[in-house]
Order: structure tokens, then C-alpha cells, then sequence
């Protein structure tokens, strides 16, 4: 089973939730902590899933992993 990958990040002064991969966003809302629940939840559902949480600027802010974790490489 492959692992779906969620982002969240800003759009023009809301924040949108759009899988790794998709053309368009599964929802764009105006509160960031209802788009990351969105997003957890889809995760969540999908047995394999992740979350990345991006800030305003961009960058990522954190990242949750649902499902078995991917293997860890030395180095």
C-alpha cells in the first residue's frame, strides 16, 4: 500500500489541503487549524498517510505519520 501525503500550506491569505500529486486541492478553508484537521483526518483514513504543515512563509513546520513508519536509513 503506498502512503498518501497530505500538505497543508498558505493561499492568499487562507491555507489549503492538497495531496502529493494532485492537480488541485482537496479544500482550501480560512482557519489553518481546521485545514491541518482536515488533513490528519484524511491521513488517518487512508491506513498509509501522512501530514506536512508548512508556516505562512512556506517552510515546514512539522510533519505526522499514520500508519506503520517508514524505515529509518543510517546516515
Amino acid at each position: 500500500m503506498k502512503r498518501r501525503t497530505y500538505h497543508v500550506t498558505p493561499d492568499d491569505g487562507d491555507w489549503k489541503v492538497k495531496e502529493r500529486g494532485a492537480e488541485r486541492a482537496v479544500k482550501v478553508l480560512e482557519d489553518k487549524s481546521d485545514a491541518v484537521q482536515l488533513a490528519k483526518d484524511l491521513a488517518k483514513s487512508a491506513g498509509l498517510g501522512q501530514v506536512i504543515i508548512h508556516k505562512s512563509d512556506g517552510t515546514i513546520q512539522t510533519e505526522h505519520t499514520y500508519g506503520r513508519d517508514p524505515e529509518k536509513y543510517p546516515g
